[in-house]
């Protein structure tokens, strides 16, 4: 009986271990994540075609082609012909009106 008991300690402190080893993993990767951009801006297909998007740099719709901006070039892009992503209304954040 106290050999089966030691048996199942030594089960526990390995799942804890492990337990502990994958949350310390998670903080590190949160920790180590990139920040979220302020701005996005959507790229079309080919090499030297325009702009097609602005997202905010949280929206959940903005594709794989991007590449981040600052403020004042979401400003310019939309007011130069861009689109604002209805997801996020970019426009509408950067008070853009039409």
């Amino acid at each position: 009986m106290e050999h089966q008991v030691t048996i199942w300690l030594g089960h526990i402190r390995r799942a804890i271990a492990a337990a502990e080893q994958r949350q310390a993993e998670q903080q590190r990767g949160k920790e180590r994540r990139p920040a979220v951009p302020d701005w996005i801006v959507e790229l079309g297909i080919g090499q030297g075609a325009p702009p097609m998007e602005v997202h905010a740099g949280s929206c959940h719709a903005a594709g794989r082609r991007r590449r981040t901006i600052d403020r004042d070039e979401a400003r310019r892009m939309l007011t130069e012909g861009s689109r604002s992503r209805t997801h996020c209304n970019s426009d509408r954040k950067l008070r853009i009106l039409n």
